[in-house]
């Protein structure tokens, strides 16, 4: 540090003294910054999770969800002949909610269970200490990871519900016919802004309804979210398996801004407080369905996540765990099921997508 300059007290002054002295930053850079700075990041500092945080995932909501998604990862080892070693990971465990929940239908297959080493991938010491927490009575071992390049090479089963929508995006807008890169930067005022930068997007990189477009039209690419889904892919055709990502998205790549932050489970600005809120795109499937192709590897979906839990028999969970309980509990399970798989509520808007290393019968994508 230059002698005499103070250390930045808040990420919102440490990035606006970046802009002030290289210049706007990109909107990936500056999700990257509030989401996962070392000392000032929103994953690395906050609990973000249930009532008291700023979002409720689908585990959280109901244990069924974990619950189902722990039969899919059960029926798909089976369906890779059962490797008597397999390595089960989770990217971006939160608090480790959907992988108890998931082991927990596990154990009821002794050698799934046995044949299993459990791997997790976060980043975040705060979220770590919670997932030790949640897991901590958990029958098998657990490890830590801050990316996938530390995990021996076994056959896989990979699993991420929430994770894409969290990996930083750029955005084009469309004016005076180019497509000019969205930025941050700080203004007279000195507050952050967004502009236009220099950098521009080759309009054949689009799809073909995209090029005929209004001025103004904003676009979203995710090199982060591509990058990830390739390393996946080159996981499971080096060791076999399969993989099942669950996020909010779109199937057809579309225009529009879907860049949001939320705080306290309310929209906020997204310039206004660095750090102090959770920053998500809609997550773009057809992109994701493209590299998994480019890849090599067997694609499932997208599908809906209502039509893939229902698949999975999500009501016939739900009867299970209401079928001796009081009224109470069974109108909040009743609403659980609705939450998470009706159409106006996480059913539509969340998408189910897998990959394989080999044609296989993917439970849940059976239409």
């Amino acid at each position: 540090m230059t002698p005499g300059i103070a250390a930045p007290l808040t990420l919102l002054d440490k990035i606006r003294r970046q802009i002030l002295s290289n210049g706007p930053i990109s909107i990936a850079d500056y999700m990257a910054q509030c989401l996962g700075d070392p000392k000032f990041g929103y994953y690395m500092t906050k609990d973000p999770f249930g009532t008291a945080g700023d979002f409720i995932t689908a585990p959280e909501i109901s244990q069924m969800f974990g619950e189902l998604v722990g039969g899919w990862c059960v029926e798909t080892w089976k369906q890779l002949s059962k490797p008597s070693k397999f390595n089960l990971i989770e990217i971006g465990p939160g608090r480790g909610t959907l992988m108890s929940d998931l082991l927990r239908i596990a154990a009821l297959d002794s050698e799934f269970h046995a044949a299993a080493s459990i791997h997790l991938i976060e980043t975040s010491p705060l979220l770590k200490r919670h997932q030790q927490e949640t897991l901590e009575n958990a029958k098998l071992a657990v490890s830590w990871h801050e990316s996938m390049a530390s995990i021996s090479d076994a056959p896989t089963i990979l699993i991420a519900n929430e994770l894409l929508d969290a990996l930083p995006i750029r955005q084009f807008m469309f004016t005076d016919s180019l497509w000019r890169e969205r930025v941050v930067g700080v203004g007279q005022d000195q507050k952050l802004a967004f502009g236009l930068g220099a950098a521009t997007l080759d309009p054949k990189s689009l799809p073909n309804h995209c090029h005929q477009i209004d001025e103004g039209t904003t676009v979203e690419i995710s090199t982060a979210v591509t990058n990830l889904v390739e390393d996946i892919s080159r996981t499971l055709l080096r060791n076999g398996g399969a993989c099942l990502l669950i996020d909010y998205g779109y199937t057809r790549f579309t225009t529009g801004d879907t860049l949001q932050a939320v705080k306290t489970h309310k929209p906020t600005g997204i310039l206004d407080e660095p750090g102090e809120a959770d920053l998500t795109a809609h997550v773009n499937f057809d992109a994701v369905k493209r590299a998994a192709k480019l890849s090599g590897v067997y694609h499932h979906g997208p599908l809906e996540q209502g039509t893939f839990l229902l698949n999975l028999g999500l009501l016939e969970r739900a009867g299970q765990l209401g079928s001796d309980k009081d009224r109470k509990t069974q109108e909040q399970i009743r609403a659980d099921v609705e939450r998470l798989a009706a159409p106006d509520q996480m059913g539509n808007l969340f998408k189910v997508f897998a990959m394989s290393s080999e044609a296989l019968n993917l439970p849940g994508f059976q239409n």
